[in-house]
C-alpha cells in the first residue's frame, strides 16, 4: 500500500493529509515548532506511523506548504542584499510607484526597501526598449560594484537592468561574471525571477525572491535530508503562491513562486471542494491560530492575480487572489488607552498558545473567550494535543472584564464580537471591490478556527449559507495533495492589437507554449498529458494599466482581431463597468500557464435519507446575551441526510464547528455540513 501525504504548516499547527490508494483519508495535526522550523514536518511522519501505522518508505508523493519565505519577508529576516541597476537609476526602489500604501491616512509611510539607497551600485550599460543594445556592459563597473558591495558586506546579489524584460543579455553577463570572480554570493536576475515590463515591479520582485532565498534553500535542503533520514524516498513537492506544485529542488531557485504556498494550497483544496460538491459562487475563509485569508471562488474556480501585498510589498508574479483579514483562534484580546475593546493583530501563536491551552499563555484570546461561552471546551482539540482548561481562560478574560467593568461571559462576548467585526469590515471591503454580493454566496469556512467562527462572520456579512467540509481543519493540506504541476511564463510584445500585432501574440503563445513543455518535462519531471491557458494583458490606448484577459488560441491562430477584442471589451466591461470597442486596443503582455493533472482523490456521494441527527448531550452555552441549550454531536456519527437544528456544536479531531440559534444544519451526499440560516 503507498500513500501520497499533504502537509500545511500555520502559525501553531501543522496539518497532514494522507491518501492511500483505496481512497481512504487519514488526517493528523501536531504543534507547530517555530524554534526549529521543519521539526513539525517529521514529527509529524513519525506519528503518522504511530497512529496509523503509515510507514515512511510507503510514502509515493509528498507535498508540502511552507510559510519559511513569507515568515523571513514579514519579520525581515532575510539575506543582506546589494543591488546592481543601470547608470542613473540607483533609485529605483525608493521612487516605487510614489503611492501612499494607506490613501485615507496622510500620515502612512511607504515601507522601507529591502535594500537601502548606500547598497544600490550603478552598472555602465544600456538596453535600449526593443532590445538591441545601446551601450555594452562595462566590465570595470562591474568590478568596481562588486568591491563596493563586498565592502558593505553583501550576502547576495540582485541584478535588476533597464529593459530586461526584453532581453537579459546584459544581465546574465553580469551574473556570469560575478560568479567568475565570487562564486559564494547568490546572484539574482530580475529577467530570470519574472521577465515583465516596468522597473520597479520587475526589480521589487526579483529583490524578494533574493532577500528569502538563502533562508529557503536551507529550509528545503534540511527538508530534504530529514526526509531521507526517516525513510521517505520520493522527491518533496512544495505548493506554489499560484495553486501549482513544484520539486522541491527547483522552489530554491525559484523561491517568490512559493511566497504563499500555504494560503494558495487552501484556497485549492476550497476549490476541489466546490467543484466536487456542485457548489457554485462561494467565499472561502481559512481561519487559524494566526490569521485569517479570505478568497472568491467562482464556478467553482478560484480567481488568480499580480500584485498581491505580501508584508509590506507588492508581489508582481502570478498567485491565487488572496486577501488576509488579520485575526484568528490565537488573537490576543486588548483594552487601549481610551478604553476600547481590539482583538489582534499579535497572536498567542502555538508557544505559549492561548491561556486555556495551558502552556503557560496568559492573555486573554479569541479561542479563550469560545471556551468561556461554553462553545469549546466539549472535547480536547488537534487529535488530542491539547487539552482545554476552561478555568484558565476564565482568568485570563476576568482581567480584561475588570478593566471593562463588566461580568466575565459578558467579556467573552464581546471579544468574540469584536474579532468578527474586523473579519466583517475586511471581507466586507473584499467583496465590494470585486462588485460581488453576499447574498450570491456561500461561505466555505476551514482552518482550525474556521468553522468556529463562520456563523458569527456569515450572520453580520448577510451570507445565508455556510459550509464545513469533512475535514476542514485540514484542508489546506488537502489542497497542496490535489494541486497540480503548474507554472506561469510571460513575455512583453507591445504591440497594437492589428494583423502584425496579433501575429506576434501568436508567436510569442507559441514559443512561451514550448517554454512551458521544456519545464514540465525536463524540470519537473512530469509525464501526464499538459493544457494550456492563454491570455494576454490588454488595455485601450492610453491607459497605464492593463488587464489581463484570457483568449481563444483558435482564435489567435487564426488571426481572428474581431474574438480577441470582444474579449477584452468584455473583460473591460466586467471589470469597470463600461467599455468602448471604437478605441484602439494594445497588447502589452502575452501570458501562458502550463499544467499537468496529479492524481486526484475519487470521494463519491453517498445516498441522502433524510433524518433527525441524535444528540449525544446537550451543554449550556452563552451567546447573543443569554444561555441557552446547545445539542452537541460526533461529525462522524452524522450520515449524508442528517440534520439539526442550532444552537449546535460539532465536534471532530481536527475542528469545532459552532452552530449559532437561527440556523440549521445538514449533512450532504459529500458528507459536507450545510448550515442555513433561517432567523436573524
Amino acid at each position: 500500500m503507498s500513500y501520497r501525504i499533504g502537509v500545511d504548516i500555520g502559525g501553531t499547527f501543522a496539518d497532514f493529509v494522507a491518501l492511500d490508494e483505496m481512497n481512504r483519508l487519514y488526517t493528523l495535526k501536531v504543534s507547530t515548532t517555530p524554534d526549529r522550523p521543519g521539526g513539525e514536518v517529521i514529527e509529524g511522519i513519525r506519528e503518522l506511523k504511530r497512529r496509523y501505522g503509515i510507514e515512511p518508505q510507503a510514502v509515493s508523493y509528498f507535498t508540502h506548504g511552507t510559510t519559511v519565505g513569507v515568515n523571513g519577508l514579514i519579520q525581515r529576516q532575510g539575506a543582506k542584499l546589494g543591488l546592481f541597476v543601470t547608470e542613473g537609476f540607483e533609485d529605483v526602489l525608493e521612487l516605487g510607484r510614489l503611492k501612499m500604501p494607506d490613501m485615507f491616512n496622510l500620515f502612512s509611510l511607504r515601507p522601507k526597501p529591502l535594500v537601502p539607497r548606500d547598497r544600490v551600485f550603478a552598472i555602465s550599460e544600456r538596453m535600449l526598449p526593443d532590445g538591441s543594445v545601446g551601450t555594452p556592459v562595462d566590465l570595470a563597473s562591474v568590478d568596481r560594484a562588486i568591491a563596493a558591495a563586498r565592502a558593505e558586506g553583501v550576502e547576495s546579489v540582485v541584478v535588476a537592468l533597464l529593459h530586461s524584460y526584453r532581453n537579459g543579455a546584459h544581465e546574465r553577463a553580469v551574473k556570469e561574471h560575478i560568479r567568475a570572480a565570487h562564486p559564494d554570493l547568490f546572484v539574482t536576475c530580475s529577467s530570470d525571477v519574472w521577465a515583465e515590463i516596468r522597473e520597479y515591479e520587475r526589480t521589487v520582485t526579483a529583490t524578494i525572491n533574493a532577500f528569502v532565498q538563502p533562508r529557503m534553500t536551507k529550509y528545503l535542503s534540511s527538508l530534504q535530508a530529514a526526509l531521507r533520514g526517516e525513510g521517505v524516498s520520493c522527491e518533496p513537492q512544495i505548493t506554489k503562491s499560484n495553486g501549482g506544485v513544484m520539486r522541491a529542488e527547483l522552489g530554491k531557485e525559484n523561491c517568490v513562486s512559493a511566497l504563499l504556498s500555504g494560503t494558495a494550497s487552501g484556497v485549492i483544496g476550497a476549490s476541489f471542494t466546490a467543484q466536487l460538491s456542485g457548489f457554485g459562487n462561494i467565499a472561502s475563509i481559512d481561519i487559524g491560530g494566526t490569521s485569517a485569508d479570505v478568497a472568491l471562488i467562482i464556478d467553482g474556480r478560484p480567481s488568480y492575480g499580480v500584485g498581491q501585498i505580501v508584508g509590506e510589498f507588492s508581489l508582481h508574479a502570478p498567485a491565487v487572489a488572496v486577501d488576509s483579514i488579520g485575526g484568528g483562534g490565537g488573537s490576543i484580546a486588548w483594552v487601549d488607552e481610551h478604553g476600547v475593546l481590539k482583538s489582534g493583530p499579535t497572536s498567542a501563536g502555538s508557544q505559549p498558545g492561548p491561556a486555556c491551552y495551558n502552556r503557560g499563555g496568559k492573555l486573554p484570546t479569541t479561542t479563550d473567550a469560545y471556551v468561556v461561552t461554553g462553545f469549546l471546551g466539549q472535547a480536547e482539540l488537534a487529535y488530542g494535543s491539547v487539552e482545554l482548561r476552561k478555568d484558565l481562560a476564565e482568568v485570563a478574560i476576568q482581567g480584561l472584564a475588570t478593566t471593562l467593568n463588566r461580568n466575565v461571559l459578558e467579556t467573552a462576548e464581546a471579544v468574540i464580537q469584536v474579532a468578527v467585526s474586523g473579519m466583517y469590515a475586511e471581507m466586507m471591503r473584499v467583496l465590494a471591490r470585486n462588485g460581488v454580493e453576499a447574498k450570491s454566496l456561500g461561505l466555505l469556512a476551514f482552518g482550525g478556527a474556521g468553522p468556529m467562527m463562520a456563523c458569527w462572520i456569515a450572520r453580520e456579512v448577510g451570507i445565508d449559507r455556510v459550509v464545513v467540509p469533512p475535514t476542514p481543519g485540514v484542508l489546506s493540506a488537502l489542497g497542496g495533495l490535489v494541486a497540480d504541476s503548474r507554472n506561469d511564463f510571460v513575455e512583453t510584445i507591445y504591440v497594437d492589437l492589428d494583423r502584425p500585432g496579433l501575429s506576434r501574440l501568436a508567436q510569442s503563445f507559441g514559443s512561451l507554449a514550448q517554454e512551458g513543455e521544456r519545464w514540465l518535462r525536463n524540470e519537473q519531471h512530469h509525464k501526464a498529458p499538459s493544457s494550456l491557458q492563454l491570455s494576454a494583458d490588454m488595455r485601450y490606448r492610453g491607459q497605464a494599466f492593463e488587464l489581463d484577459t484570457l483568449l481563444d488560441g483558435a482564435e489567435v491562430q487564426r488571426g481572428n482581431l474581431g474574438a480577441v477584442a470582444a474579449a477584452f471589451h468584455a473583460q473591460h466591461e466586467r471589470v469597470y463597468g463600461y467599455s468602448d470597442p471604437e478605441a484602439a486596443i494594445q497588447i502589452i503582455n502575452a501570458r501562458v500557464t502550463i499544467s499537468a493533472a496529479n492524481p486526484k482523490p475519487d470521494f463519491p456521494a453517498r445516498d441522502e435519507h433524510r433524518h433527525r441527527a441524535k444528540a449525544e448531550k446537550t451543554v449550556q452555552v452563552y451567546c447573543d446575551g443569554a444561555y441557552r441549550s446547545a445539542s452537541i454531536f460526533r461529525r462522524e456519527d452524522l450520515a449524508p441526510g442528517a440534520h439539526f437544528e442550532g444552537p449546535a456544536i460539532v465536534l471532530q479531531n481536527d475542528t469545532t464547528t459552532c452552530v449559532l440559534p437561527g440556523f440549521i444544519g445538514r449533512v450532504d451526499g459529500h458528507s459536507n455540513l450545510i448550515l442555513e440560516m433561517v432567523a436573524r
